[in-house]
């Protein structure tokens, strides 16, 4: 009886608590685990170095595939993730994702494979006319102006023949201007265009810089509004470039021999607005036009002109450039540096060039405005190394520091380039590699093209533990789902525990999981993607586009393994 009393006296206290419950008007109910309180996600202020490459963000929703592959996740883990799926570090520019067209790849456009490849890719933005040779390039002839002279003076003082380069020349070998602009149209991107600074300094006419102004104008009309991206000059502040040094005898406006940052500034200003004025009479009024920094502290043996550059340039340009065009090749020049030693740099190199950056700008009393970071790769030779798995892992890791440093556009060096013996930056093959058809997708394609597809339209938080050599970067999809690019370091494989924060799990996880193969020691020139690899001697899968996932139910959590020297990228579905 004593029990039937006491089972009856809880039963009323339930109920008297159940129904203080239901009376209480709070907004804030106390949370359970099936109801936790989810912080909203609140965008931060766009970045002043990146700026306007966000004036044309999309919102970025993925569907859930419906044909995968069932796959266990890991139960033991000797790492964890924690994501906050609120804390937003920045919405993505579409911008991060460009690569570089040049000259001597060809017309590509003819190439309908490989056209449908850098569609799928999404560089989004293609530079164009390449590096270096946009100083010595004629966008709208076939042949030199008289005033451009037959020989140009190299940085020693000795004459060599001047190698220009013409937009009208229609070569197979080549592509014209006109191929270049259809390319873009092809695979649904836009361009960033450099134009010839070069000329304003070797032409021989009366007035050089009004010349090269000429003909930079005329191109923003020629162009008539399809191009909001330009630059003027290509590394101008180096002695391999065309501007460096000049034959006096045949300048008319009493240039002096080399050039320095003081006198590019001063023909920025004339050339910019001329470009601008073009620009508003074929109604391009959101043209914006970049001037070329140095990214690092430079050398003690590079020449004057290189070492005082940006103090010249930036107590100079009196605020006439929109944004600062920054090059980086990350590992040390023509070095035959370990996979281990390359896969470093990304994380230390890219925050030391914003840092430095940044600081040349506060300490001449400018305003920090975006950057451009339009040439990247490795320097690295001699193993094969830049058309390798680690390379495209090293791809993973820069696009996600451009994200992390607030860089408004990257593009890659470049689209194709020239085999030598595998030190060849081409993101494709450009037909002289042995064994290995033109256009077909080098390493580094893969994993970009998975980082994309995976990476949402906002950069949010992501800290890992101490333990495990691999890096992380997540995002957000406006739909609600999370995306994650993992590129582990090790030569071992780990397991990782992902905790997401201010996100409700939905019932599945999808990844696809990259991997080198046994080809070529640490510098596989092959990529494995979900067991699948490629059917040539280098390169992945033909059928990337159509590969299924790996998924799991999130039931037993959403861990993830991360093999020996892979990129991972995985989407997590939204309840």
């Amino acid at each position: 009886m004593k029990k039937i009393i006491l089972i009856t006296v809880s039963i009323l206290l339930l109920q008297l608590s159940s129904c203080s419950k239901q009376d209480d008007n709070s907004s804030d109910p106390t949370p359970t685990p099936e109801d936790p309180v989810i912080k909203p996600q609140t965008d931060p202020l766009v970045s002043n170095t990146i700026g306007f490459f966000l004036d044309n963000w999309t919102s970025k929703s993925l569907t859930s595939p419906t044909n995968y592959t069932v796959a266990a996740v890991p139960e033991v883990t000797t790492s964890t993730v924690t994501v906050d799926y609120a804390n937003v570090i920045t919405k993505i520019p579409s911008s991060i994702y460009g690569n570089n067209a040049n000259l001597w790849s060809g017309k590509m456009i003819t190439n309908t494979t490989l056209v449908n490849d850098i569609t799928n890719l999404k560089p989004n933005i293609i530079r164009f006319p390449g590096g270096s040779i946009s100083d010595v390039y004629f966008w709208n002839a076939l042949n030199a102006p008289s005033t451009a002279p037959s020989k140009l003076i190299k940085a020693d003082g000795t004459e060599v023949e001047s190698g220009y380069w013409f937009g009208k020349n229609d070569g197979d070998w080549t592509i014209s201007l006109d191929n270049y602009y259809q390319l873009l149209q092809s695979t649904n991107s836009k361009g960033i265009i450099t134009v010839n600074y070069g000329y304003a300094r070797y032409g021989t006419g009366a007035n050089p810089v009004e010349d090269a102004a000429k003909l930079a104008a005329d191109w923003v009309t020629y162009d008539n509004g399809r191009t909001q991206y330009w630059e003027i000059g290509n590394e101008v502040f180096a002695d391999w470039e065309a501007s460096y040094r000049i034959n006096t005898a045949n300048n008319k406006d009493g240039q002096p021999e080399l050039l320095n940052g003081k006198l590019y500034a001063e023909h920025f200003k004339i050339i910019a607005a001329a470009m601008r004025a073009a620009a508003a009479a074929v109604g391009n009024t959101n043209i914006k036009i970049g001037a070329v920094m140095v990214e690092n502290t430079p050398a003690s043996y590079v020449p004057d002109c290189y070492k005082t550059w940006n103090n010249k340039l930036l107590t100079n340009i009196n605020g006439n450039a929109d944004y600062y065009v920054i090059h980086n090749y990350y590992t040390n020049y023509n070095t035959n540096a370990p996979a281990a030693e390359i896969l470093e740099t990304p994380k230390k190199v890219t925050a030391e060039m914003m840092t430095f950056c940044k600081s040349e700008l506060t300490a001449t009393s400018n305003d920090i405005k975006p950057f451009a970071l339009d040439e990247w790769n490795i320097f690295s030779t001699g193993s094969k190394q830049q058309v390798s798995h680690i390379n495209g892992m090293h791809a993973v890791l820069i696009l996600g520091e451009v994200l992390k440093n607030k860089i408004g556009l990257a593009a890659r060096w470049d689209l194709a380039n020239a085999w030598d013996n595998g030190n060849d930056h081409g993101t494709f093959s450009n037909g002289d590699e042995p064994n290995i058809p033109k256009g077909t997708p080098r390493p580094a394609f893969y994993h970009m093209y998975y980082f994309q597809k995976y990476m949402g339209d906002r950069l949010i938080e992501a800290n890992k533990d101490a333990n495990g050599n691999y890096e992380v970067y997540a995002s957000s999809f406006s739909d609600g789902k999370v995306g994650l690019a993992f590129v582990n370091k090790a030569t071992t494989s780990i397991n990782i525990k992902v905790k997401l924060n201010n996100f409700l799990t939905g019932k599945r996880m999808f990844w696809y999981t990259i991997v080198g193969d046994t080809d070529n020691g640490e510098f596989s020139r092959k990529v494995i993607i979900n067991g699948t690899g490629p059917s040539l001697v280098a390169g992945g899968p033909t059928n990337y586009a159509s590969l299924k996932p790996f998924s799991a139910e999130t039931t037993k959590g959403t861990n993830i393994t991360l093999p020996a020297r892979s990129s991972v990228f995985v989407v997590i579905e939204k309840k």
